[in-house]
């Protein structure tokens, strides 16, 4: 297949990089030049593990190009909208600028024949909005839903070895078969592995993605409303989430209490979800994600307020190191992080706070460039009077208590992952807290 992929951030450069891999040919297109040029000499614009092997492989291969003009995408059959969907500045819908700006750049270089295929995150009822935008400027092409469910992290296995395919197709029965060919001749190697496929309309394959990652935050959501039931009680969260995810019908999976989650997905795809519903008439069906958002903002202030309670309730000269700024480990992606949230948090009242992350410094020091940074986490806890694990990177998790005792002026933990072994860490002399744990 001849396939064309607009939009080259973390998204749209896996997905190029990995279908050029097995064996198609593939045209990165974005308006950023700067990283156009870096994408083709084989640097990677974000951190993803395995992510710069494969882009290599594909380079060499020469099935893979980047490029900033539409018009190279003429020759191209296929044509994937890979663009962000980020939160709305004034509203929490999704902003769909990118995606309309993307169709009407593709429209003029589109031959009826030609199938443009969605996997950016869109409220339901987008596809039909664009059908309509296509048709309005004169385009017969089809278009098709085929919506992401990467996991950053492991982007690339997700993208050769996913755990299912949806298809959304149109109700025209030679246009969904016009899309159901080019869809299968795209995946015809997870196709051949038995990749379990799911085919419904437009409506139903925007709505699995909402749904799936609205689910997922519920979960988060839901231990680490339990964990603050547990702080009152005394009960261990741990071992409660060990025993209910036990029962096959809810899974040990999303079930480990912390601060909550981050990213670029979850906080702004559950808030679309609502503001979708209520454009829709439906607001009550998801007005319970409100409380879930909630619960998860609430998880981060909880870590400032204990940090102040340990600190004898004043931030005002104290030195705080911070193990962690992506919102996840093996990422650099510090969107909606919410080790950067408490970070900045500790800063802003008087607290001379360091962060490190393996990933994610630069990031830090051009968003947030009042956070002093360190390259490790014992350089970070030199002479520091707490200490925050706030992402689960392995590096902190395999931290020496003992060697990283010597460098602190006070050995108090504060455990926001719930990753380290309490006690370890208290037999090395460290008063050490956690989520919902005694």
């Amino acid at each position: 297949m001849r396939i064309s992929i607009i939009g080259c951030g973390y998204l749209g450069a896996v997905y190029a990089a990995s279908m050029a891999s097995i064996g198609h040919d593939v045209l990165g297109l974005d308006v950023d030049q700067d990283k156009i040029d870096g994408l083709n000499q084989g640097r990677a614009p974000f951190h993803e593990p395995g992510f710069d092997k494969v882009l290599a492989q594909s380079l060499e291969s020469g099935r893979l190009r980047f490029s900033t003009e539409y018009a190279d995408a003429a020759d191209y059959e296929a044509h994937v909208i890979c663009v962000g969907t980020p939160q709305q500045v004034d509203a929490a819908g999704a902003d769909l600028t990118y995606v309309h700006a993307a169709v009407d750049s593709l429209i003029p270089h589109l031959s009826d024949s030609d199938v443009v295929l969605g996997r950016s995150t869109v409220p339901v009822g987008t596809a039909s909005s664009l059908v309509e935008r296509l048709r309005a400027a004169g385009s017969q092409a089809v278009l098709a839903w085929n919506p992401e469910f990467l996991r950053e992290g492991f982007a690339v296995k997700d993208t050769l070895h996913p755990d299912r395919l949806v298809y959304g197709l149109p109700e025209d029965p030679a246009e969904a078969a016009r899309a159901r060919e080019v869809l299968d001749a795209m995946y015809a190697p997870m196709l051949e592995a038995e990749t379990p496929l799911v085919v419904g309309n437009y409506a139903t394959a925007e709505l699995v993605k909402g749904a799936a990652n609205s689910f997922l935050a519920t979960k988060i959501s839901f231990i680490n409303a339990v964990a603050e039931v547990c702080e009152a009680t005394g009960a261990d969260v741990s071992v409660i989430a060990e025993a209910i995810g036990l029962d096959d019908r809810i899974g040990p999976k999303f079930l480990r209490a912390g601060i909550g989650f981050g990213g670029g997905c979850l906080p702004k795809d559950i808030r679309a979800f609502m503001a979708r519903a209520g454009e829709l008439g439906v607001t009550e069906a998801l007005g319970f994600l409100r409380e879930v958002d909630h619960v998860n903002n609430r998880r981060r202030d909880h870590v400032v307020n204990m940090a102040r309670k340990a600190l004898d309730g004043s931030f005002t000269g104290k030195r705080i190191a911070v193990l962690g700024a992506a919102f996840k480990p093996d990422s650099d992606d510090t969107r909606q992080s919410p080790a950067l949230y408490i970070a900045s948090k500790l800063s802003g009242r008087g607290a001379d706070v360091v962060v490190t992350d393996p990933a994610a410094n630069q990031r830090v020091h051009a968003e947030r460039p009042n956070l002093a940074i360190a390259e490790d986490a014992y350089a970070a806890a030199t002479g520091a009077d707490i200490v925050l694990l706030l992402t689960e990177w392995q590096q902190f998790k395999d931290l020496d208590p003992v060697k990283l005792r010597e460098v602190v002026t006070t050995p108090h933990m504060i455990d926001g992952r719930n990753v380290l072994d309490p006690a370890q860490w208290r037999e090395a002399g460290w008063t050490y807290q956690s989520m919902g744990r005694p």
